[in-house]
């Protein structure tokens, strides 16, 4: 194959086709293709775009590229992909939840870079919790818990991991065809026969609008329904951060407190969306509708947080993973940081806005992510916001409060997080947790 012609075909606006695409895929993965050339083809992809049958081939290339699990032997009925955001643990909460309605969860998360750690490091926040289980160790998890969440298997779309990494260094990240492509090839690579996307929209996201975040939803419910997947999203709001821990063992322990039937409102009310959407999409409930469905999935997921089901298939997760138990049911138990400081309000008001992106920052700063791959993090530090949109505020009240390993990490994060609250005269109203909700006929 011609790599020169399929590059410059590309960058010429033309359409590729699956046999051109499946070729730089193969070629790279067999390195037949040099870093150079592929760089090339990704910018030429980043500037000129895919069309929906090329960002499909894509994808099935990729994913294709390594292990493909038969969904009929997949270990889970139900996946759930984020497109991650600030303070968001739902996977946590929403995997326990319905593996405690009957439907198995079988996840592969990934690492996290930027402002926190991925499912699996704030999982790791938990003593001696193993994300590393080999596939026999990983069916006899998920037999254990009816849930296991473990880390990317290298075996799975290992192009994606390649491409990623060169996009990365490229400045070819921001492209619509290529995240829905990478995401998607692991997704169908791990063989879960119903996929429900939670597409994230807002400052705290890499889709700025609702209209970006449904298009990139709606693309990749595409790519998964035509390789026969079940599909559906859900676009939520990442105006502000969810729930009011970020941070890693700070997560775990709102998730812990949200599994108990309480935690933030927010956290809970959209991991009832989002489970009930698995258990309606795995078939999990039957009503006349999808729409009296989805209320039965969500009062069957209510009675599960309030009776200590999901708590505890929580607690089996943990423990059929090797994780300290004790840390479930007593979450001091995980690790801490030594400093807390308080972020008061300038004055009295209501909070208008909270600048998620920067909030995320600040967590990174203190150490709660990776710049680079390579980086380690400190599961212990991060923040809890005190104060969300729409809540009012008196003078000197904590709008936040930093965790934070030293005295002079402590005073930098307060400084930069008092000016990621706007606070003015006027109550606004809290803004929509769910935009859209799409599916698939599949």
């Amino acid at each position: 194959m011609d790599f020169i012609a399929i590059i410059e075909k590309k960058r010429d606006g033309g359409e590729l086709s699956a046999d051109e695409i499946a070729a730089v895929v193969a070629g790279f993965v067999a390195e037949e293709l040099p870093d150079y050339q592929m760089a090339a083809f990704l910018m030429a992809v980043y500037l000129r775009g895919m069309t929906r049958r090329e960002t499909v081939d894509l994808t099935l290339a990729m994913a294709r590229s390594g292990e493909m699990i038969d969904p009929a032997r997949a270990l889970g009925r139900v996946d759930k992909h984020s497109t991650g955001g600030v303070g968001d643990k739902t996977t946590l909460v929403v995997a326990p939840l319905v593996a405690a309605a009957g439907i198995p969860v079988a996840k592969m998360s990934g690492r996290g870079l930027g402002h926190t750690g991925g499912t699996v490091d704030k999982l790791e926040s938990i003593p001696s919790f193993r994300t590393d289980l080999g596939r026999a160790e990983f069916e006899a998890a998920v037999a254990a818990a009816g849930v296991a969440v473990v880390g990317q298997s290298e075996g799975l779309a290992p192009a994606d991991k390649k491409i990623y990494a060169l996009r990365d260094v490229t400045g070819t990240v921001a492209c619509v065809p290529l995240i829905a492509s990478s995401i998607m090839s692991k997704k169908l690579a791990s063989g879960a026969p119903a996929i429900v996307l939670d597409v994230k929209a807002g400052p705290g996201s890499f889709n700025p609008t609702v209209e970006a975040a449904s298009n990139l939803a709606r693309l990749m419910i595409d790519i998964g329904a035509s390789a026969g997947r079940r599909m559906s999203a859900l676009v939520t709001d990442m105006s502000q951060p969810l729930g009011c821990a970020v941070g890693n063992a700070l997560e775990v322990a709102e998730a812990v407190a949200t599994l108990r039937g309480g935690g933030p409102p927010d956290l809970r009310a959209i991991c009832l969306e989002l489970g009930a959407e698995m258990l309606v999409l795995a078939g999990g409930v039957a009503g006349e509708g999808e729409e009296d469905a989805r209320a039965q999935a969500r009062r069957r997921l209510q009675g599960l947080l309030d009776d200590g089901s999901a708590l505890d298939r929580f607690r089996r997760m943990v423990a059929a993973q090797g994780g300290d138990v004790g840390a479930v049911d007593d979450v001091a138990r995980l690790p801490a940081a030594p400093l807390r400081l308080p972020v008061p309000a300038p004055r009295a008001g209501y909070v208008t806005a909270i600048h998620a992106a920067a909030v995320g920052r600040v967590a990174m700063d203190l150490g709660a992510g990776r710049r680079r791959k390579g980086d380690t993090i400190d599961h212990a530090v991060g923040l809890v916001v005190r104060k969300k949109v729409g809540d009012a505020v008196a003078p000197g009240e904590p709008l936040a409060t930093v965790h934070a390993r030293d005295a002079d990490a402590a005073r930098a994060a307060c400084a930069a997080l008092g000016a990621c609250f706007e606070i003015g005269a006027r109550r606004v109203e809290p803004p929509s947790l769910v935009h859209v909700r799409l599916g698939s006929a599949v």
